[in-house]
């Protein structure tokens, strides 16, 4: 049974900063696609960041430059830093894993999901 917790959301004001960290517990954390997703209300989910078993990672268009994704597989746990955040980057943030398949940025290819965390940056 995978579980993923995430933590460090809050509020923030724009360009400024803000890590999310993810808790995996429940299965070889390592030999997983691992990523972030993000839910704004109204909108659909879509995938933020994602980084495969072997380190290598693709980013959203939106975000590319600014967040970073990275593993540590000792701690088994998945983070995400938010550097110059803007008000559009503001959702829900969840951390999900994929069991099998291409690790790429598709909600609907993930197996498992955390709960999420609040992310809010004001103009």
């Amino acid at each position: 049974q995978v579980q993923l917790v995430e933590s460090g959301g809050g509020s923030v004001q724009a360009g400024g900063s803000l890590r999310l960290s993810c808790a995996a517990s429940g299965y070889t954390y390592s030999s997983y696609c691992m990523g972030w997703f993000r839910q704004a209300p109204g909108k659909e989910r879509e995938g933020v960041a994602v980084i495969d078993s072997d380190g290598f990672t693709s980013y959203a268009d939106s975000v590319e430059g600014r967040f970073t994704i990275t593993k540590d597989n000792a701690m088994n746990t998945l983070y995400l830093q938010m550097n110059s955040l803007k008000p559009e980057d503001t959702a829900m943030y969840y951390c999900a894993a994929s069991y099998a398949g291409p690790c790429r940025l598709d909600p609907h290819a993930m197996s498992a999901w955390g709960q999420g965390t609040q992310v809010t940056v004001s103009a």
